[in-house]
């Protein structure tokens, strides 16, 4: 139950895994790109915004500072001029004519009169009205005629509708006390729109207002569409007039202001600059639509680019797809151009796979064809292997024994062959495994060289079995049946023929027996005979001596192989 449960939870597994086209994951590679990176410039644009907000909080207060100490200087600068005429003699109705004349001409064509207040509060001089048609009347700010002459200080009014000039101006009043005379105030009186020009000049960016607001709420002089001279000012309630260290959020309405306030320490009034708060807003608000304009261009271009790459790509891999279906079929695959440097190399892989394929395919093709007419070749020497080996044996054990023997040989042949495939049997390598099995342990008895030299199919089973003889006599009369034998085995190239030496030392002479065995048969029948070869045996007295000399177009045809392996 267990087993049914996870292979259904695996084929389950399975049927979920969705493939999705290239262009899914370049589109996914496109937004991981782009969202982080339009995410990153909002908050950078946001940043960027508080900062430029703070400047401007800053720019604004400092420009409403400066403007209150403007003011502050046009009053002081009147404050200064009535303390210079305070400084003439004592005022007598007899010096009014001299001092209007003096005075007027002072203040022509400033928008600013000087008059004399005495403590009933009534006025007998003033420079509006011409010397000739003086007369005693009431003065209409009594308020702050009585708070110069109990506070012996200046005083500055708020904004006051004159009754002679029949427009908002603002006093002035300095106080004096000549000894042995009445006290007397000394009053300057300014058109209210004259402190306009303090504001004009303030430079205020655009959208923002300005106004000087005097105690009593009432504007002294306004900038824009701000309101008028006299009008009350609404956007801040009276106790809320005063200096503040930033702007502060006002709501009038449906609008929200941003205000900023500026007390003056001289005359008590308050100069406030307000704007709509979009005002402000409005860079962010531009930045932002800037931005969201070129996102939207940004991210039509990557789905363009992003359009045009998965093409690319999905063409390349339709192309490596027919490849490799062909290849697949076992048809030839040519390397192909590709836009994609990687698509490409997989494409020049696949050729590279379909050439080795090809080749493979003409080695095993060769190789059973090969495999096919050599298993009917060993079955034809092994049934001579029986025979010969049944000739020369008394006994069925001796018979097995030998017969065995050489089909072990065979089959060592056999397996360099298969080993090697069309590449060819290495002769010393063939030596070295037929040889192996007979000689001592130590190895020190045996010697084989001679140059690289690669065998064909047929000569490697012929000298397998003729090395296979040669090592079982070895063994049963020769250099290994007693101790102190040694074996040397060496070849050569000499011009197109090969000269093989089989040099056995160390033992007494073998006798020549009087029946042909195998292994003759297989020396100089085999090796004479198939190989074209000529086969030599020597007696000596310490041993025996085989020489072969065989052409090397018996070995290797095309001799391409054996060239190859000599360089």
């Amino acid at each position: 139950m267990a087993d049914g449960s996870g292979s259904a939870e695996t084929g389950a597994s399975k049927r979920t895994r969705v493939a999705r086209p290239i262009a899914v994951y370049l589109f996914v590679l496109a937004l991981v790109a782009l969202v982080p990176a339009f995410i990153f410039s909002a908050v950078l644009l946001q940043r960027n915004n508080e900062a430029q907000e703070r400047v401007v909080e800053t720019l604004i207060t400092g420009n409403a500072r400066a403007i209150v100490q403007a003011v502050d200087r046009e009053i002081n600068a009147n404050v200064t001029t009535l303390r210079v005429l305070a400084t003439t003699p004592p005022l007598e109705p007899a010096d009014y004519p001299a001092f209007h004349a003096r005075v007027s001409q002072a203040l022509a064509d400033t928008g600013s009169y000087v008059y004399l207040i005495h403590p009933d509060f009534t006025s007998d001089l003033s420079t509006r009205v011409p010397i000739s048609e003086q007369k005693v009347t009431p003065i209409g700010d009594v308020e702050t005629a009585k708070k110069a002459f109990e506070t012996h200080e200046v005083v500055v009014s708020d904004a006051v509708f004159g009754r002679v000039s029949q427009q908002w101006v603002v006093n002035i009043l300095l106080p004096i006390f000549p000894p042995g005379n009445e006290p007397l105030i000394l009053g300057f009186s300014r058109s209210a729109s004259q402190l306009s020009m303090p504001l004009l000049a303030s430079r205020m960016p655009e959208g923002w207002h300005v106004a000087l607001v005097d105690r009593k709420g009432v504007m002294i002089a306004t900038t824009g569409d701000g309101g008028a001279t006299g009008d009350a000012f609404n956007l801040l309630p009276l106790d809320q007039l005063g200096s503040a260290a930033g702007w502060r959020n006002v709501r009038d309405g449906n609008t929200d202001y941003l205000v900023v306030t500026q007390q003056s320490l001289l005359t008590g009034w308050t100069l406030v600059a307000w704007a709509d708060r979009n005002v402000v807003a409005q860079p962010l608000a531009d930045a932002f639509w800037s931005l969201l304009a070129g996102g939207v261009l940004l991210a039509a271009l990557v789905v363009l680019v992003v359009y045009g790459v998965s093409l690319q790509i999905g063409r390349s891999v339709h192309g490596l797809e027919a490849d490799a279906k062909r290849l697949g079929a076992g048809q030839p695959v040519e390397a192909r151009h590709f836009p994609i440097e990687e698509i490409e190399t997989v494409s020049a892989a696949l050729g590279d796979a379909s050439r080795r394929r090809q080749a493979a395919e003409t080695e095993v093709r060769f190789l059973m064809r090969e495999l096919a007419h050599r298993s009917k070749n060993q079955m034809t020497v092994i049934a001579a292997m029986a025979k010969q080996t049944a000739r020369g044996a008394d006994t069925v054990p001796e018979f097995v024994q030998s017969f065995e023997r050489r089909i072990f040989g065979l089959a060592r042949s056999t397996d360099l062959l298969l080993a090697h495939g069309v590449a060819g049997v290495d002769l010393k390598e063939l030596m070295v495994s037929q040889i192996d099995p007979f000689c001592p342990v130590d190895g020190k008895q045996v010697v084989v060289e001679g140059p690289a030299l690669r065998l064909n199919a047929q000569a490697a089973q012929i000298l397998g079995m003729a090395a296979h003889e040669l090592a079982t006599n070895a063994a049963k009369y020769g250099a290994f049946a007693r101790e102190g034998g040694r074996l040397s085995v060496t070849w050569k190239r000499e011009g197109e023929a090969v000269a093989f030496t089989w040099h056995e030392t160390g033992s007494t002479p073998g006798v020549i027996q009087p029946r042909r065995g195998f292994g003759t048969t297989v020396l100089e029948n085999m090796v004479g005979r198939s190989l074209n070869g000529e086969v030599n045996r020597e007696v000596h007295e310490r041993g025996i001596t085989w020489r072969f000399t065989i052409p090397l177009a018996s070995l290797d045809p095309s001799d391409t192989l054996n060239g190859r392996a000599e360089a």
